[in-house]
């Protein structure tokens, strides 16, 4: 399951990625996991705006589901089971959206891949490697 960061990157914004990242990508036989709620961080960071006026998000989220689409991508929504599940495994930061994340990959079987030095070493992630 791709991180948010990844959502970003697939959908218009593929230089924030690094060598070892798109190699990692390009080379990845499965096909790649978006959750719902991923898609409702973008969201929520394109209607922030920073003090400048600028968005403190890169991409429309509704422009960038009509570029997932036609990727090789399985969308995953949020189920009220995600929502009253805990994370057995707890986190050391209080980000909401890394949390429901966490919770869904753990009950679907799946690893969140990030960059987030903050989740790295967590049972339920992976990295590009």
């Amino acid at each position: 399951m791709l991180d948010t960061h990844y959502v970003f990157a697939i959908a218009g914004s593929p230089g924030r990625l690094s060598g070892t990242e798109i190699n990692f990508l390009a080379g990845f036989r499965d096909r790649f996991v978006v959750s719902a709620v991923s898609i409702w961080e973008m969201r929520l960071k394109w209607d922030a705006l920073h003090a400048s006026g600028d968005r403190k998000g890169p991409l429309d989220p509704a422009q960038a589901l009509r570029i997932l689409a036609g990727q090789n991508i399985d969308f995953l929504p949020l189920t009220t089971a995600h929502a009253a599940t805990p994370l057995h495994e707890s986190l050391s930061h209080r980000d909401p959206f890394d949390e429901i994340l966490l919770v869904q990959a753990q009950m679907e079987g799946l690893k969140l891949l990030t960059r987030d030095a903050r989740l790295l070493g967590h049972s339920l992630v992976t990295q590009a490697s």
